[in-house]
Order: structure tokens, then sequence, then C-alpha cells
């Protein structure tokens, strides 16, 4: 019960998210209050199996303060610092790509979705493919050092920096 009454709520606030300001009560109109309310019962409904306990964790405010830490922090150093790298590759044509797989050693789904998405937003990686028995990500990478091979899949700092330790704090 207690996850269709979340799953409701939380569709009922994304409705209201995206038709703010179309009507002349607080920001609705009274039936779009009320067709929002009975659209998000039904897919309270409907997706109350599809919610597990285990994903409730999000809701968790801790989670949404380190999340947005890890944006704001972390993660925009590290975007600004692929552009400068991909940047000076793409003017100096010093580039050798090539596919490596890293070991991040995350538990949940969420977690693998979120270093994934991560990488793939980072400008030079792309994250091509997950092993679903180990949870290791195969990234394409602009330019594998020689000596980092060595290193991955141990090691996966060399090509994601902190992102999976992020990602463990977050999401598990």
């Amino acid at each position: 019960m207690i996850i269709f009454l979340v799953t409701s709520v939380l569709a009922y606030l994304l409705y209201l998210l995206l038709t703010t300001a179309s009507g002349d009560l607080f920001l609705w109109s009274k039936e779009e209050l009320i067709i929002g309310a009975v659209l998000a019962l039904i897919v309270g409904a409907i997706l109350r199996k599809t919610v597990s306990k285990k994903s409730l964790r999000m809701l968790n405010p801790k989670r949404w303060f380190l999340f947005l830490i890890y944006v704001l922090g972390p993660f925009f150093l590290g975007m600004a610092k692929a552009n400068i790298d991909v940047a000076y590759r793409v003017i100096t044509g010093r580039i050798n790509p090539g596919i490596v797989r890293i070991s991040p050693k995350l538990k949940t789904d969420l977690g693998i979705t979120m270093l994934a998405n991560s990488i793939t937003l980072t400008p030079g990686t792309l994250s091509v493919d997950i092993d679903e028995e180990t949870n290791d990500l195969y990234v394409h990478w602009i330019n594998v050092k020689k000596e980092a091979l060595e290193k991955i899949p141990r090691d996966y700092k060399y090509v994601c920096a902190k992102f999976p330790d992020w990602a463990r704090k977050v999401a598990e």
C-alpha cells in the first residue's frame, strides 16, 4: 500500500510540475488538479508492482543532497577537465581510442546506471556495455594510456575519476 501511495504522489507531483502555470487556481485549474489526481492514481495502480521497497531508498533527502553535491562538484569538474582534454586531442590529433573494462564493484542497478550515465555524459568516454554478472562496465575511451591498461580494471580512476565512489555513496 505504501508503494502505491508513494508512486501516486510522485506521479502527481510530476504532473503538477509539467503543467505549472496553466490555470487560475494557484498555478493550475481545478479541472487540471482533479485530472492529475485521477491519472496519478492510475499510474500508482499500474506501477505498484514495478516499484519495490529497494527503489524507495532514493526518497531519502540525504541521498538527494549527496547527489546535488556530486553533480555540482566532482562531476562538473570532471566534465570541465574532459572538455579541455578532448579539445586538446582534437586540435593536436593525439588520440589513442580503445575500449576498456572497469570493475567499479557497484551492487545496485541504480549505482551502475548513475555511473554509466556519468561516464557517457563526460566528453571523451562512452559506456558501451555492462556485464550483468559482474557489473563490469565496458567504456570507449578517447585516450587509452598504456600504463593505465596494466592497472585497469582494478584501478578505474584512470577512466572515470571518482565517479564510482560517488555513485556508491548516493545509490547504495
